[in-house]
């Protein structure tokens, strides 16, 4: 009977389960839904500062909480090494990454096409463009992505130029012809975009498979984005992105910082306030003010111009052009080594940040003001000198010449005479009184050539 039972217990227990609804078996790969999307911002020109704050926020999501970061992104392009940095901190990210190109008027130029197809999801909002991704190489060491180049004089390089100019071209284009492959985009046009700094608006960016949605805002990106598959660490992920909230979050003031020691203008700046605040301080030892100011602007420059692409031979023209300005103030050349020390520093100051580079080149305002200052410092220290000059002496034996002073004691030719605090030997043509007051005219050695005060 005890039999029974539990065989009708058990049959009953698998009634009641037949009967549940099936869950089915989880989708491989689904997304968790986070609690928000995490949106990072990258604006203008992209070089270590923007690199370390997006690979460092990157890095610090959590799967649990964010179900996916939207890279907002408006740039004319920037360093190269700052754009691998930040693609590699996307393709290692847990949770999936959407380029969004926006607001209206914005655009992906060359480095930001990179970072484009390196994302799972590239969106694009109404009247943006990507595209001019053709690096270019500064110098010998330094290839960078510039923003805007000329499809004609790409073609020219592309067939006339150097090997070195071939190899960086070749290897961006493997580079980008793999993002593509990873996210399923079109590899021959972004190879077009490199190769002849091709450039086209979201609308075909979306007809041609370059990006994946056209979004008028974060709402609508999230919205079209839900359940599409990407992949994601290497793995299938379906999007649950529909109904999340979007949290911003900015660079902060490190990066803020950073960025604007950076700045080519900043930099260029501290570097003179410290090479002449030290100048300062070498001439007038004991001053400390301009010997610490310039101490500390010259460490930030330098701190700054070692994150940026810079031309060390315009660099040390600056510094040459400083130096002939400082020797004329000294030396007295009557302008030549003033002329040909703020030559040397606009000279310099023209060739040491690259043109080419979008956002790293020295504006021309701040040359032109920085040229002009150094000329009004350099006339208001020459016009100091000669006056300096022009005054008589006012120390040494020369000094007396001119002073007056009065007779202590007097016999014959010769006595003795109080000059400025102190008692003199002198000697007069002409007789004089003890208590008269006495001019300085001359003086042999020790002795002082006085004739009364007062006498013509």
């Amino acid at each position: 009977m005890a039999r029974l039972h539990t065989g009708i217990a058990v049959f009953a227990l698998a009634l009641m389960t037949a009967a549940l609804p099936s869950a089915g078996p989880a989708e491989p790969g689904a997304a968790q839904v986070g609690k928000h999307a995490l949106e990072l911002h990258i604006e203008g020109a992209i070089g270590p500062p923007t690199a370390d704050y997006i690979a460092r926020e990157l890095k610090s999501v959590r799967p649990d909480a964010v179900g996916l970061v939207i890279l907002r992104i408006n740039t004319p392009g920037g360093l190269v090494t700052s754009m691998r940095k930040i693609v590699s901190a996307i393709l290692a990210s847990p949770v999936p990454v959407a380029a969004y190109v926006a607001p209206s008027g914005a655009r992906a130029a060359s480095a930001g096409t990179y970072i484009a197809y390196g994302c799972a999801i590239a969106a694009m909002a109404p009247g943006t463009n990507i595209g001019a991704a053709t690096p270019v190489q500064i110098g010998r060491s330094n290839p960078l992505l510039p923003a805007d180049q000329k499809e004609q004089k790409q073609k020219g390089d592309e067939q006339g130029g150097d090997a070195e100019t071939h190899k960086i071209v070749n290897d961006s284009v493997a580079y980008i012809r793999s993002l593509a492959a990873l996210n399923h985009r079109n590899a021959g046009w972004a190879e077009q975009a490199v190769r002849a700094a091709a450039s086209i608006p979201a609308e075909e960016a979306l007809t041609l498979n370059v990006v994946d949605v056209i979004a008028a805002d974060d709402a609508d990106l999230l919205r079209q984005i839900d359940g599409r598959t990407v992949t994601v660490d290497g793995k299938p992920m379906r999007l649950a992105t529909a109904g999340l909230a979007v949290e911003v979050r900015p660079p902060g003031w490190r990066t803020e910082l950073l960025a604007l020691i950076t700045n080519p203008d900043i930099a260029f700046i501290l570097m003179l306030i410290g090479v002449y605040g030290l100048i300062l301080e070498f001439f007038n030892p004991g001053a400390v003010a301009p010997g610490l100011v310039g101490t500390i602007c010259l460490l930030l420059a330098l701190y700054g111009l070692a994150l940026v692409p810079i031309n060390y031979a315009g660099a040390a023209l600056v510094i040459f052009g400083i130096a002939l300005m400082v020797a004329e103030a000294h030396i007295g050349a009557f302008g030549a080594l003033g002329v040909g020390g703020i030559a040397a520093f606009v000279i310099g100051a023209l060739l040491m940040f690259p043109s080419q580079a979008p956002g790293f080149a020295l504006s021309t305002g701040v040359i032109v003001g920085a040229a002009i200052g150094s000329a009004a410092l350099l006339l208001v220290v020459l016009a100091a000198l000669l006056r300096s000059r022009r005054r008589p002496p006012a120390t040494g034996g020369e000094a007396l010449i001119g002073a007056e002073g009065e007779a202590v004691f007097w016999d014959g030719a010769e006595g003795r005479v109080r000059v400025k605090g102190e008692i003199w030997r002198a000697r007069s043509a002409h007789p004089l009184a003890a208590g008269a007051g006495v001019k300085i005219v001359g003086r042999d050695g020790l002795v002082l050539r006085v004739e009364a005060a007062g006498a013509k």
